[in-house]
């Protein structure tokens, strides 16, 4: 009888642990990607992500073993977040073909604009990183594919487009311009022609 009594009350302690264990790998992520974001990757080191985070060094690396791993999880972070309020947007809009490239534009028009945006994060990854098998660029340029999936799956939608896979990559030329202007000219910046630049193209494609 005295075994499963105790197996029962370690079991709630083994619980907390995990709770918060997983916050403490929560607060580290969060704190780094607020700081590779605002200062640069390479400006920031792990002193100074352990001081802003308040955590103890040991537990950085227990969780990620080198900065290069932490560029990596923020970045996979980073890459969650994006795909998620892609999907929600999507969720949300009118789903005729071309509404729905319109509106996923406008999401992007939107983020580029807004007050705390300091450029395309996967951007700014790889000016910083020109190794192509470093860590943070292997998934900087996994993100890049991954947008050019998206949008060749909403273009191949649109009935009657000739070359999709040409016009895929115009419009995700246009994407990067957007975000690279937005970042480079601020708010009056051409990147509010994203959407009728893409419609441009769109309407060459069915002549």
């Amino acid at each position: 009888m005295g075994k499963p009594a105790q197996a029962a009350s370690t079991a709630p302690v083994n619980a907390e642990a995990s709770i918060v264990t997983e916050s403490v790998r929560d607060r580290i992520l969060r704190t780094a990607r607020d700081l590779f974001y605002r200062d640069g990757i390479r400006a920031v080191g792990v002193d100074t992500v352990v001081a802003q985070s308040g955590v103890a060094k040991t537990s950085l690396y227990r969780w990620f073993p080198s900065k290069d791993a932490l560029i990596a999880a923020v970045l996979e972070e980073e890459a969650k977040f994006r795909w998620e309020r892609w999907d929600r947007n999507a969720a949300v809009s009118d789903q005729e073909p071309r509404a729905l490239l319109r509106s996923q534009l406008a999401g992007i028009v939107r983020f580029v604009t807004h007050k705390a945006y300091r450029g395309c994060p996967f951007m700014n990854v790889t000016a910083e990183f020109a190794d192509p098998e470093h860590p943070a660029r292997v998934v900087a340029m996994q993100v890049c594919d991954e947008l050019r999936k998206r949008v060749g799956d909403l273009v191949k939608a649109i009935p009657g487009v000739r070359d999709p896979n040409a016009l895929t990559d115009q419009i995700v030329l246009l994407i990067d311009g957007a975000m690279s202007a937005a970042h480079m000219q601020g708010p009056e910046g051409p990147h509010k022609h994203l959407i009728t630049a893409a419609d441009a193209l769109v309407d060459v494609q069915l002549r």
